[in-house]
């Protein structure tokens, strides 16, 4: 009995440094993030800037990959297939939360394949109406949807995206009955906002603040729970007349399920250095977003409250998984 003990101490001592040692000389190789989302779109401009950041850190290579396709999925699963061993990550959105309830046939489940690392950052959306819409305010735009159910028409970048579930969301709080219309990027759903095809929008604020300051929308009211900085002088929905609405534009970063918990603690760790430099600051600022310093337990606790949130929209809005 003695010597059983005596070994099983050993061996619990020597597991220790071992695990500890790991995640302190990770990385000895190249790591990936991978964007499951086109080039030159937020995923990938930060992905490429938090890369840059953990490379100067770590003094290892991080590359970033743009797997865009499926909406998604065709990223996000080679990840998943990926060895858990922290070389391959993932640069995750809010799309990944909408995309558990409105795709049926994917091949992984968020919570069960891939484990929290670090939230990086979020944004407000902008609610605008073209200039010929008679309402000022939310108030007025909200009395008037419900004066006309099922006449004014609002666009987004697609089913499912961000643009349309904050649509769903106003909706089913502001009890109006306003007609979706999708398109198949959000550029073409802003052009039809700004020449009248369509009455009102949810966009990205820095991407729609410029047509505000034109004249060419009027911007409502902002989607945060706080000002934004980008538009100071909006109300955000939740004061204007929603009280309790929020809906943020965010990303974040995960790993394969198994990947050793001491390295993932490392990663968060050194993101967080990244996020709140000066440049990084600055990069985000331009950008009305925000660094996001959570932990990874906290930011796992965000992504189950946003499954289940847009989970409750979709049923609402009678949203059929594809």
């Amino acid at each position: 009995m003695k010597t059983t003990v005596t070994l099983a101490l050993a061996l619990a001592a020597a597991v220790v440094p071992v695990g500890h040692a790991g995640a302190q000389d990770y990385p000895t190789r190249t790591v990936r993030l991978i964007v499951p989302f086109a080039a030159g779109g937020p995923a990938d401009l930060y992905a490429r800037v938090l890369a840059q950041h953990l490379q100067e850190q770590l003094k290892q290579a991080f590359v970033v990959e743009d797997q865009p396709g499926a909406g998604s999925i065709i990223g996000t699963n080679a990840v998943k297939n990926s060895t858990p061993d922290g070389y391959t990550l993932l640069m995750m959105s809010n799309t990944h939360t909408t995309n558990e309830s409105l795709v049926a046939h994917k091949p992984f489940q968020l919570m069960r394949d891939f484990v929290a690392v670090s939230p990086v950052n979020y944004s407000d959306l902008v609610m605008v109406v073209h200039p010929s819409v008679p309402a000022n305010t939310l108030k007025d735009f909200i009395a008037l949807a419900k004066a006309k159910p099922g006449i004014l028409n609002y666009a987004s970048s697609g089913i499912g995206t961000p643009y349309h579930m904050a649509g769903e969301l106003f909706k089913a709080m502001s009890g109006t009955d306003i007609v979706h219309v999708p398109y198949k990027g959000s550029s073409g759903a802003r052009n039809d906002i700004i020449g009248g095809q369509v009455q009102m929008m949810f966009d990205a604020i820095t991407t729609m603040a410029p047509n505000v300051q034109a004249g060419q929308v009027r911007a409502l009211a902002t989607t945060g729970l706080k000002p934004s900085a980008v538009l100071p002088e909006a109300r955000t929905v939740d004061e204007a007349g929603v009280p309790g609405y929020e809906a943020t534009i965010w990303l974040g970063v995960m790993a394969p399920a198994g990947t050793p918990q001491p390295i993932v603690a490392r990663l968060h760790g050194e993101a967080i250095k990244a996020l709140h430099t000066a440049e990084m600051k600055e990069r985000l600022a331009i950008d009305g977003a925000a660094p996001v310093g959570s932990t990874p337990s906290e930011f796992a606790a965000l992504i189950r409250y946003e499954l289940e949130k847009w989970a409750r929209v979709a049923r609402a809005a009678h949203i059929e998984p594809e």
